[in-house]
């Protein structure tokens, strides 16, 4: 094992869909790239487990944030944009995973630093095929900022 892969690949997820959260948890468990997965279902909970607030104190810094755009509490739109706005959160990559396919949430998301723009597909299949492209992607091919908390 590489030494960018000897501890797990941290990932939080930002979803409120339970089958989404469900489907993605498969797909990261048959993963060939150890990793852990964390949810959080609103998006003030995601501000929360990032700036290790209230129960989220000893959270531990994701590698990776897979980010809905429609969430309860505050919208991914508002997270992605507090997240980029903070010097120490700015570094890590936010993926955008939603259904919506408007030019203007993509237009929208990219003006705030989003590092990758996602739709997800209805198809159960194709679902597990996106996680897996996110995935090889962003854990084999590039190179993610070393770890500061």
């Amino acid at each position: 094992m590489d030494e960018l892969h000897a501890e797990p690949i941290k990932i939080l997820l930002v979803e409120d869909n339970p089958g989404d959260v469900r489907l993605t948890k498969e797909a990261l468990k048959d993963s060939k790239i150890h990793n852990t997965l964390e949810v959080v279902e609103d998006g003030q909970e995601a501000l929360d487990y990032l700036r290790k607030k209230g129960k989220y104190k000893n959270a531990i810094r994701p590698d990776l944030v897979l980010l809905d755009l429609d969430l309860p509490n505050k919208s991914g739109r508002e997270v992605l944009e507090e997240a980029k706005s903070d010097p120490n959160l700015r570094s890590i990559p936010f993926i955008i995973l939603t259904v919506s396919t408007s030019d203007k949430d993509v237009l929208r998301s990219y003006d705030m630093q989003a590092n990758a723009y996602v739709n997800k597909p209805i198809d159960l299949d194709q679902f597990v095929r996106v996680i897996h492209s996110i995935e090889d992607f962003w854990f084999t091919i590039v190179k993610l900022p070393s770890k500061s908390e």
